[in-house]
């Protein structure tokens, strides 16, 4: 049975500080998960420093907003419909279509999460992509070994409070 779903959508292109006047609160409809898709309840989403980035119609390393469409951003969800054997329902999940209360995708857009192992949220931060980018950033890009000093520049943000 679908659904009625709450989103944010970025309605204009912010001058300076974004203003509430740039954003629309929407209700829309949500279908039914059809072949290889599955229905999320989005429980927790992460706003992050690269979003107001976003909000301007630049080249960069991820695309801006689409004006009038749902924002997008990570969240972590609780499958409520499914049809996929794969992801049944009740299945804790990230995703990257936040800033709404129910998101229908493509199951292969969808990672599965343990809440046993951890709180859902911290597959936003320390388990998400800000923990995967902290240790890329000492194991990969600059491997630190046993006696170097580190100094981390970043250390207020999130990925550097993770790194340190």
């Amino acid at each position: 049975m679908p659904v009625s779903s709450r989103e944010w959508r970025l309605t204009t292109r912010p001058v300076g500080e974004p203003q509430p006047t740039d954003f629309e609160f929407a209700t829309t409809t949500v279908a039914d998960p059809g072949p290889g898709q599955i229905l999320v309840r989005n429980d927790w989403i992460s706003i992050d420093p690269y979003m107001p980035g976003r909000m301007n119609d630049v080249e960069s390393y991820i695309p801006p907003f689409t004006l009038d469409e749902p924002m997008t951003g990570s969240a972590v969800g609780t499958v409520v419909a499914s049809a996929v054997d794969t992801v049944p329902v009740g299945t804790t999940v990230t995703h990257f279509d936040g800033w709404r209360e129910y998101a229908l995708l493509k199951a292969s857009t969808a990672q599965i999460v343990d809440p046993n192992l951890a709180a859902p949220q911290a597959y936003l931060g320390v388990l998400g992509t800000t923990g995967l980018t902290a240790w890329a950033g000492l194991t990969e890009i600059a491997p630190i070994r046993e006696g170097d000093v580190v100094f981390i520049s970043g250390a207020a943000g999130a990925v550097g409070s993770i790194a340190g």
